[in-house]
């Protein structure tokens, strides 16, 4: 128990570097990018030197890069991120949090969707390896995993949007309504999926092949027991560990990808409010959306390393004190 209790304390130890380290290099590469986010505030029209002084002191621009980072660093660590360059001056957070339901929205089903889709795949053409059905799983999956996301989903428009005329393209309800019509969300779920799905087909093959030669195969087999009962009750459970790393693995994968797939789709949720904020040069709410991705995934990360600890038996043992007296002697 003392210790699994020291490495789960060196991962949030390591985890929180990691952390400090992101903000630093992103903070650091926004003061370097180029442009003016003084001009970007007020849009095209002439500035005066009084209005670019005057603005420069109210966000804070004329202080020194370092000063300003280590009010910055602190401010984050006290869970404030800051207020949005503009005329409403909203808190960032409060920016992100209004946004993050809807890239909720298609992140979860598309996490859902790609995990469950990627084992079950997984399973039947590891099952019948070398044969048509294994063939055309294998096919598929390579073929979605080298499509990009956003050609896919102009794909998809153009396929079920404008050709067919099944579902909208854009938004995520209809003109002038708030919340969301799920007919919208469709064809961004099966997107944001798509490469997810592909990789754990992958893997979960490459598991399952190697669980199905283990010699406890064959003892159910001699056993009596039919295909689908070694397939799904004794193969199964041991190759889904290795989905365990990478269905954690692949949420901050999902996250990261929902920016172009929301641009695409025109679906207001973090990832096009990430880009909107690039091109206006939003500095704060770039690094605010950084943030909270970063501490998302950092979170899975360690709820995945927790997770892995619980169900494989072998780091189970290893953490054992049994383990450590025998390994002692």
């Amino acid at each position: 128990m003392r210790a699994r209790l020291v490495h789960y304390a060196r991962l949030l130890v390591s985890s929180f570097i990691l952390f400090i380290a992101v903000v630093t290099t992103l903070f650091f590469l926004l003061e370097l990018a180029p442009g003016d986010p003084i001009q970007a505030l007020v849009g095209d029209v002439p500035l005066s030197d009084e209005l670019r002084e005057r603005l420069t002191v109210v966000y804070g621009l004329d202080r020194p890069v370092f000063e300003r980072y280590l009010t910055y660093l602190g401010n984050v660590l006290t869970g404030n991120l800051g207020y949005s360059v503009g005329t409403n001056n909203e808190p960032v957070l409060d920016i992100i949090m209004s946004r993050a339901g809807k890239t909720l929205a298609l992140a979860v089903p598309a996490f859902v969707i790609s995990t469950t889709g990627g084992i079950v795949l997984g399973s039947i053409a590891a099952r019948t390896r070398k044969r048509w059905l294994d063939g055309g799983i294998s096919a598929l999956a390579v073929g979605l995993f080298s499509v990009p996301n956003f050609w896919l989903g102009m794909l998809l428009i153009l396929t079920f949007s404008i050709t067919l005329g099944w579902l909208p393209t854009q938004g995520s309800a209809p003109f002038g309504q708030s919340g969301i019509d799920w007919r919208y969300a469709i064809l961004p779920i099966i997107t944001m999926a798509s490469t997810e799905l592909a990789y754990k087909t992958r893997i979960m093959r490459s598991s399952m092949i190697e669980s199905l030669g283990q010699d406890f195969i064959d003892t159910a087999r001699s056993k009596g027991l039919t295909s689908a009962q070694i397939l799904w009750r004794h193969a199964l459970p041991n190759a889904l560990l290795p989905m365990v790393t990478v269905a954690g693995y692949s949420l901050g994968f999902i996250f990261a990808g929902s920016a172009l797939v929301e641009r695409v789709f025109g679906w207001p949720g973090m990832g096009l409010l990430f880009i909107d904020s690039i091109d206006r040069q939003n500095n704060m709410v770039v690094l605010g959306i950084v943030i909270v991705l970063t501490i998302t995934i950092i979170v899975v990360n360690i709820l995945t390393d927790v997770v892995y600890g619980i169900v494989d038996p072998r780091l189970r043992a290893q953490f054992s004190p049994k383990n450590k007296k025998e390994v002692a002697a």
